[in-house]
């Protein structure tokens, strides 16, 4: 170990900086179509369902699932450039794919569902970048570091749907580039930035990506990855054995904060068209607009919390962080006697729609009762009469779900920034790459079995049970870190080499 030079210190902050912005473009590959991918499956397969849909935005994180212990395990042996050209090179021809599926005669719908599971494989990156992060930075550098990783995958899932809305001013017909049978419009053009943004991060990363290592105390150190004449050889402060339990543990928790972010995401559309008689338009526009603000609001906690966690530590943080989320959660579940408003039933033999409630369609500040419009292609709005529940359970309020989405959005980058950054400190000096792949699997899995969850509990037994389990998990999580507790340190402080 030698005191780290000045050249050493320039060089691993700008391989740094070359993993932020890796992480923002895996987090831009996913969201930069999520708006227009049903619109587009519609449009090139017309025998695709609502269902099909599922299995496309699932396949996302399934393939990230499977990728990210794979390239994870990469790192582990062979410079780290490897594993971050291949998976970056495969969103980009995955991206390219996305924008040709329109081509083929039959089966479309396959194709697409090929190209998103690659865009998804190709982001298991995340891994690579995250073990990079904490073998690059010391103790007192981890949170920080941690914490702008986190943001720039913030505002990349922040920026995604901002330039799909900007190619939207393409159209739906663009224009065709017939020499190599390209159409360019508002659907190919979003994936074919990506694509762009992506070789664009091949180039850097061969330019200015150099493998940095720095122990616990930031003194310089070898590589534990082959690179050039470094050894791999682990140094002295590498001896020990990592604490397994706090690594499952935290591979749990996260699991949960991943789950019950899902679970928020997926439930909002449903429960807002529900509840207050929004039609399909109006709560894309005002989630949207509620999930932006989520997002910015999380951004901002990013920054703050790498100041906060100096003062009181990352385990305090996680805990006031879960509890932040179980009140989000407790505030959603249904308190009042008001029942939501009842969708229009449509009359079998003329297809006239009747009401089953007296409370008609208004937008959401107004509440006053209207007679039902002469015009059946109104598009039906409220709760749906088969849901059961709805006959039944009362209305959770705009506040209610206003200061819920405030509290969680709190919560959320709280937990996730703690959880990257005291799993990387009880790892310590040793290789991370298939560990941070397994958390981020684990995260994967949590988003793939969220909206599944929430779907059939949602549906079939209403806000007050998907909720009240949604609360029992974070209850128990809470248990979970409280047994856990002391074990959550860093692996030089659980060997006496540095105080905690």
């Amino acid at each position: 170990d030698v005191v780290e030079t000045q050249e050493h210190y320039k060089s691993r902050w700008r391989s740094i900086w070359i993993m932020y912005l890796t992480m923002f473009l895996s987090s831009v590959g996913f969201s930069i179509v999520i708006m227009s991918v049903w619109p587009y499956l519609q449009k090139i397969d017309p025998t695709a369902d609502a269902s099909f849909l599922g299995w496309i935005i699932a396949s996302y994180s399934i393939g990230q699932m499977v990728a990210s212990p794979l390239f994870g395990l990469w790192s582990n042996y062979r410079p780290r450039r490897e594993p971050l050209v291949v998976s970056t090179a495969i969103s980009v021809a995955a991206n390219c794919l996305y924008a040709y599926v329109h081509v083929p005669h039959s089966h479309n719908k396959y194709y697409m569902l090929t190209a998103r599971a690659l865009v998804g494989f190709g982001a298991g990156n995340v891994a690579v970048v995250r073990s990079y992060i904490a073998g690059a930075t010391s103790l007192t550098e981890r949170t920080s570091a941690m914490a702008n990783t986190s943001a720039c995958q913030a505002v990349g899932f922040i920026l995604g749907p901002v330039f799909q809305t900007c190619f939207t001013l393409i159209g739906e017909e663009g224009v065709t580039w017939k020499l190599v049978d390209l159409q360019l419009n508002m659907y190919t053009a979003p994936v074919l930035f990506g694509a762009l943004l992506g070789f664009i991060n091949i180039i850097l990363i061969f330019a200015i990506f150099r493998e940095r290592r720095v122990d616990d105390m930031g003194r310089q150190c070898t590589s534990i990855n082959f690179e050039g004449e470094e050894s791999s050889v682990l140094d002295q402060d590498a001896e020990g054995n990592i604490d397994h339990v706090a690594v499952v543990a935290i591979n749990v928790l996260f699991f949960v904060i991943l789950f019950v972010f899902a679970v928020f995401e997926t439930i909002a559309t449903p429960l807002t068209m529900d509840m207050y008689s929004w039609t399909r338009k109006e709560a894309v526009f005002y989630n949207g607009i509620i999930l932006s603000v989520v997002g910015v609001e999380s951004v901002i906690v990013f920054m703050v919390v790498k100041t906060l966690s100096k003062k009181t530590g990352e385990r305090a943080i996680l805990h006031g962080g879960l509890l932040i989320v179980l009140v989000g959660f407790f505030i959603l579940l249904p308190w009042g006697k008001k029942l939501p408003n009842i969708q229009w039933l449509e009359i079998k033999n003329n297809s006239i729609p009747r009401t089953v409630s007296t409370e008609m369609l208004m937008p959401f500040w107004n509440w006053q009762a209207v007679p039902p419009p002469s015009n059946h292609t109104v598009e039906p709005v409220g709760c749906p009469v088969t849901q059961s529940w709805c006959l039944n359970t009362p209305m959770i309020y705009l506040a209610q779900y206003i200061s819920s989405d405030v509290l969680i959005g709190l919560g959320y980058p709280v937990c996730n920034v703690m959880s990257y950054t005291l799993y990387s400190k009880i790892l310590g000096p040793k290789p991370q790459g298939v560990y941070m792949g397994w958390l981020t699997a684990s995260g994967s899995g949590a988003r793939i079995l969220g909206p599944v969850f929430v779907s059939q509990i949602y549906t079939h037994l209403g806000p007050r049970w998907a909720f009240s389990l949604i609360c029992g998990i974070v209850v128990l999580s809470l248990l979970l870190l409280e047994i856990v507790y002391k074990r959550l340190i860093a692996f030089s402080v659980r060997y006496g080499r540095m105080q905690e």
